[in-house]
C-alpha cells in the first residue's frame, strides 16, 4: 500500500470490532494490535517507507498507557471507539444490528432514542483525562513532544518479576526489535507525498466545462480514458459542489463522453447535473458515493457477444451511493450496490453479495446473481429477474422476502400519475407511492434509452411474458416503515 502512495494505513486488533459481531470472532478471531503495528513499522522503516504514511492503530484502545504503548511501537494515530460509547452511554448489549438499543445510542426508534443521554461533553472530558495520562507517561520517560515518542521501541521492556508459569520462555525481542538504518530513515509520518493530481484527467474535464461550471450552459465532452484514470469525474463534482451546493446543474448539463477502460472509482461522488458516459468497461467501485449524477457504461459498437454473459464493471459498485442513477449493459462484479442508500441501478446481472447493506434505492437485474443476495438489507426494493425460478436459493433471507410482481400498469394506464417514469430528466421513484410495475417497466425502459441495451429491447417488446419471471426482494424493515408512514400520511389527510 506505502508503495501505491497509501497516505494512511489502519493496524486493527482483534479486540476491537462491531457489537453486532458473533461472540466467537469477537473471542477467538484475529491477532493483537501491538504484534500487527510492530511488524508494520519495522517493514516500512526497513523499506524507507515510512515516512510516507501515517499509521494508526485501534483495537480497545482506552487508556493514555494504551496510547503511549502504541506509540512506541509505531503509530501516529489512535482509534477510539467502545470506550468513547461508554462513556455516551453505551451499556454493551451487543443488539447494535437489531434496532433496540435500550440506551437509544444505536437505534432509529423514537421512543429508545429518548433515552439517550449522553453528552459531548462527557467525551471530551474523558479525553481530557486520556491525554493528561499520555503527559504524565512522557514526563516519566523524559519526551517533551508526542512526536519524539513515535517509534521509540527501545523504551518498552517486560515486566520483571512476573512468576506466572505461561511467561516462562517469553520473547519480546522481535516486538521491541528496531531495524538498524541510518539515522536520517523516517520512523514515523514526516513527508507530503506528490500523488500526480495536476496530471488528473479531472484537470481537462474542468478545464472543457467552465461554461456550464460559471454560466450554466450545457456542455458535451467527447474523450478518451485509460484505466490509469481513476476517480474520473470526482475533482469535476467537487467543483459543481462548491459552487452549486447539494442541488448541482439541472439535469445533463454536463455530459461526457469517454471511451476506453476507465480506472477504479469510476463516477466517485459524482453531481447532480453531470452524466457520464463510458463506452467500454469500468473498474472496480464505480459509481463510489453516487451523488446525484448519472453514469452509463455499454459496450463498443462493435462488440458481438451478449451483454448479460459478459463483465462490464468491476467489483464493490455503488459503494455508499445516496442518490443518482447508473445504467449498466452488462454484468457486474461482486458486492452490488453495497451500502447503497438512494440511488436506482439497472444491471444486467451481479456477483455475490448484491445489495448487500442496502438502506435505501432501486436496483434491477436482468440477468443472474451470485449467492448472499440482499445480506443485511434493510431498505430499499430489487428487482430480479429469475428465468429458472432458482433465484430463492441465492438470497439470503434473513432479512428480506421474494414476492412476485403484481400486475398493476393496466390499471393505471391513464391515471393523473402517468403510464411512465420522466424518461430525459432525473428519475425521483417513490416506494410509498409508485407501484411496482410501474418503476420496473419505467427503468428498464431508461436503460434501453441510455445504455441501449439489447436486453431490455427484448424484455420491453415482450413484456407480457417476461414480467412475470421477476421477483421483488422487499426487506421486512421497509415494508414496516413504508406502512408507518402510509399510516402517518393518511392521518395527516384526514386531520386536514
Amino acid at each position: 500500500m506505502a508503495k501505491a502512495k497509501a497516505d494512511h494505513i489502519v493496524v486493527a486488533g482483534h479486540d476491537g470490532g462491531t457489537g453486532a459481531s458473533p461472540w466467537s470472532s469477537i473471542k477467538h478471531a484475529g491477532s493483537p494490535w501491538e504484534l500487527g503495528l510492530a511488524e508494520t513499522q519495522q517493514t516500512l522503516v526497513l523499506n524507507r517507507l515510512r515516512g510516507r504514511v501515517r499509521l494508526q492503530v485501534d483495537g480497545q484502545i482506552k487508556t493514555g498507557r494504551d496510547v503511549v504503548i502504541g506509540a512506541l511501537l509505531g503509530a501516529d494515530e489512535f482509534g477510539f471507539a467502545t470506550a468513547p460509547l461508554v462513556v455516551e452511554g453505551c451499556i454493551m448489549m451487543r443488539k447494535c444490528h437489531l434496532n433496540t438499543c435500550p440506551v437509544g445510542v444505536a437505534t432509529q426508534d423514537p421512543v429508545l432514542r429518548a433515552r439517550f443521554a449522553g453528552q459531548p461533553e462527557h467525551v471530551v472530558n474523558y479525553f481530557f483525562f486520556v491525554a493528561e495520562e499520555v503527559r504524565e507517561l512522557m514526563a516519566q520517560l523524559g519526551i517533551r513532544s508526542f512526536d519524539e515518542l513515535i517509534g521509540r521501541a527501545d523504551l518498552l521492556d517486560m515486566k520483571k518479576g512476573i512468576a506466572h508459569w505461561k511467561a516462562q520462555g517469553l520473547d519480546y525481542s522481535r516486538i521491541f526489535h528496531q531495524p538498524a538504518v541510518p539515522a536520517e530513515v523516517a520512523r514515523r509520518h514526516a513527508e507530503r507525498q506528490d500523488h500526480g493530481l495536476d496530471g488528473a484527467l479531472d484537470n481537462q474535464l474542468i478545464s472543457l466545462a467552465q461554461a456550464a461550471l460559471t454560466k450554466g450552459e450545457r456542455v458535451n465532452i467527447d474523450l478518451p480514458v485509460r484505466n490509469i484514470n481513476r476517480t474520473v469525474g470526482a475533482m469535476l463534482s467537487g467543483r459543481v459542489a462548491a459552487r452549486y451546493g447539494h442541488e448541482g446543474l439541472p439535469n445533463d448539463t454536463i455530459h461526457i463522453r469517454l471511451s476506453g477502460v476507465a480506472g477504479q472509482s469510476f463516477g466517485a461522488f459524482l453531481a447532480r447535473g453531470v452524466t457520464l458516459e463510458l463506452v467500454g468497461e469500468g473498474n472496480d467501485y464505480v459509481g463510489k458515493g453516487l451523488s446525484g449524477g448519472r453514469i452509463i457504461v455499454r459496450p463498443k459498437a462493435e462488440f458481438r457477444g451478449e451483454t448479460p454473459e459478459n463483465i462490464i464493471v468491476g467489483n464493490t459498485v455503488l459503494y455508499g451511493a445516496t442518490e443518482g442513477e447508473v445504467y449498466f449493459a452488462g454484468v457486474a462484479g461482486e458486492r452490488f450496490a453495497v451500502r447503497n442508500s438512494g440511488a436506482s441501478a439497472v444491471v444486467e446481472g451481479v456477483g455475490d453479495h448484491g445489495c448487500e447493506y442496502m438502506t435505501g434505492g432501486t436496483v434491477v437485474v436482468l440477468g443472474e446473481t451470485g449467492r448472499n443476495f440482499a445480506a443485511g438489507m434493510s431498505g430499499g426494493v430489487a428487482y430480479v429477474l429469475d428465468e429458472d425460478g432458482t433465484f430463492g436459493q441465492r438470497c439470503n433471507m434473513a432479512q428480506v422476502s421474494l414476492e412476485p410482481l403484481p400486475e398493476e400498469l393496466e390499471a393505471r394506464r391513464g391515471s393523473e400519475s402517468g403510464d411512465e417514469l420522466e424518461s430525459h430528466g432525473r428519475v425521483a421513484i417513490d416506494h410509498l407511492t409508485m407501484d411496482d410495475e410501474f418503476i420496473l417497466k419505467g427503468l428498464i425502459e431508461r436503460h434501453l434509452r441510455f445504455a441501449g441495451s439489447t436486453r431490455a429491447r427484448t424484455i420491453l417488446n415482450n413484456w407480457a411474458s417476461w414480467r412475470g419471471k421477476f421477483v421483488k426482494v422487499f426487506p421486512h424493515e421497509y415494508r414496516r416503515a413504508l406502512g408507518e408512514m402510509a399510516a402517518q400520511r393518511k392521518h395527516q389527510l384526514e386531520a386536514a
